[in-house]
């Protein structure tokens, strides 16, 4: 049970920043020199922030974590505030919509990566889905 009240909790949360998941951005790193994929930049200053772009290939790479991205797989919804999880998750796919169409608009490719596709038995498949957007 939590200990203060839901406006409480609710303002708390706002004051949460997202500063990217360094983690998963990590390991798309090794991944990337593992590799020898060159020419991206980390935290480009563009709308819809995407972890790394390729400018000259005009290539934007979004890593999703299954539980905020709402991956079919491996996101499961905590029984505890349901209604509220539901609601953020479906928000954030909602954004994640935009944020890629925006970007198409603009005739740049976007990869969207799930967390799970940074595990070591996705990754020949993973390296093949970046190499197609980069040709």
């Amino acid at each position: 049970m939590d200990s203060v009240t839901p406006q409480e909790r609710s303002r708390i949360m706002g004051n949460v920043k997202a500063r990217g998941n360094k983690s998963t951005e990590l390991k798309l790193i090794r991944i990337f020199k593992k590799y020898a994929l060159t020419g991206w930049r980390r935290n480009y200053p563009v709308k819809g922030k995407p972890d790394f772009v390729f400018l000259s290939q005009r290539v934007a790479i979004f890593v999703d974590g299954c539980f905020w991205h709402g991956c079919k797989e491996h996101c499961r919804i905590p029984a505890s505030n349901r209604d509220y999880w539901l609601a953020k998750i479906n928000r954030n796919q909602a954004r994640d919509a935009v944020v890629t169409a925006t970007f198409q608009e603009k005739d740049w490719k976007v990869v969207r990566i799930w967390e799970h596709e940074l595990k070591s038995h996705n990754i020949p498949v993973l390296i093949e889905k970046i190499k197609n957007a980069l040709q």
